[in-house]
């Protein structure tokens, strides 16, 4: 069995339907504030401003396009100093260097370079 609803009831069950199929957001023209759906009509709870029937107003934002960065890659950049040691590989005369303390740390520290022609990356213990 139906049960069977005023007109009245349909037509407001119709629009408040309508109403989020639409998912449009209203604002009061006087305040901006949000317009709250009320039985029958839209109103503004700060002012009091009314629209009877359906209120279309559509806000919209354009934002710029974004710019590309370009990605730098770790291989491309070398930011250690440069050195004058004789590579046991290739036999070029300069290197990359850096230090790291390894061991104990009452021992030196360990000495790594990097052949900046072969990229061939050895040690020296002192």
């Amino acid at each position: 069995m139906k049960k069977r609803i005023s007109k009245k009831k349909e037509k407001l069950l119709n629009d408040k339907r309508q109403s989020v199929r639409e998912n449009k957001m209203q604002f009061c023209p006087k305040c901006g504030l949000l317009l709250v759906h009320k039985r029958t009509r839209y109103s503004c709870p700060k002012c009091g401003y009314a629209a009877k029937g359906k209120v279309k107003i559509f806000s919209s934002e354009k934002t710029p396009e974004k710019t590309k960065i370009g990605a730098v890659k770790e291989k491309d950049t070398n930011v250690w100093p440069v050195t004058s040691t004789v590579c046991p590989k290739c036999g070029n005369k300069t290197a990359y260097f850096w230090s790291a303390q390894l061991r104990a740390s009452d021992e030196a520290e360990t000495q790594f370079f990097r052949c900046t022609k072969c990229k061939h990356v050895w040690r020296i213990y002192r």
